[in-house]
């Protein structure tokens, strides 16, 4: 893993399935995907959700692989006819496409004999210069062609492979985060926290508004990848809290806070 202590790295994500844009099955790729690149120090700032078509799938990859420095697809390298996602990204890359001989042999020797169908055989079709990426799992490999990682859609295995690609990722400094819970609603201290971004530029800070038993409140969440830059902005949060509500409230860095 090489790492830039204050370069953003940043990643877009493409999520690829018609079975996802129908409700069929309920992603639970984003927010692992999401989570996993923000403890490396990777900022995953957009996410696209194309159908199994293989124009939107080119379209969605090269939009999103000249504007970050990495991308991350999901589904469609199964072995049944609406799996084209190595046929788009071959596409999209300009090259051809074929069956592999490491991906080859790796399901050759998954299965046992006779059960290397035509069907199976299609997993090992790969786009040309793409190195491969371990499936611990399945066996049936993702593979990655310059800054486009293509995982397998299934939870489990797209898991594995983020595993085995991790420590390969060019990643940068961490985003900290604080958080600050006041009992009181957004448009009471929108004002105010809008000041306390403007005198915090390094800072990312954004209210979250709740509401329980009838009463609202709001928690302020201050992101800054510098230590010092988050405290002061907490501290200024806090500031902004204790005179809209005439009591002292205490934030806390990576978690939540209460009145003291």
């Amino acid at each position: 893993m090489t790492t830039a202590q204050h370069k953003v790295i940043s990643a877009g994500y493409v999520v690829i399935g018609d079975e996802i844009l129908s409700g069929r099955t309920k992603d639970k790729n984003i927010g692992y995907l999401a989570s996993f690149l923000t403890e490396l120090g990777i900022d995953l700032q957009e996410v696209r959700v194309v159908p199994d078509i293989e124009e939107r799938i080119v379209e969605a990859v090269n939009a999103l692989r000249a504007r970050y420095t990495h991308v991350f697809t999901s589904g469609g390298i199964g072995p049944t006819h609406d799996d084209i996602t190595a046929d788009a990204i071959a596409k999209a890359f300009e090259v051809g496409i074929d069956i592999d001989p490491r991906a080859f042999a790796i399901l050759e020797q998954h299965y046992a004999q006779g059960e290397f169908t035509p069907a199976r055989q299609r997993m090992a079709r790969i786009p040309h210069g793409a190195s491969l990426i371990k499936n611990s799992v399945s066996a049936a490999p993702g593979f990655k062609l310059e800054n486009v990682h293509v995982l397998a859609g299934v939870p489990a295995i797209m898991q594995a492979m983020l595993d085995e690609i991790g420590p390969t990722l060019e990643t940068g400094a961490k985003m900290l985060s604080g958080a600050i819970d006041i009992a009181l609603p957004e448009s009471r201290i929108a004002a105010q926290l809008a000041k306390v971004q403007a005198d915090h530029p390094k800072t990312a800070i954004g209210s979250y508004p709740s509401m329980k038993d009838g009463v609202f409140s709001t928690q302020v969440v201050v992101r800054a990848r510098e230590v010092d830059v988050l405290r002061d902005a907490i501290a200024a949060v806090e500031a902004l809290a204790t005179k809209a509500l005439g009591t002292s409230t205490k934030g806390t860095e990576d978690g939540k806070s209460s009145p003291e």
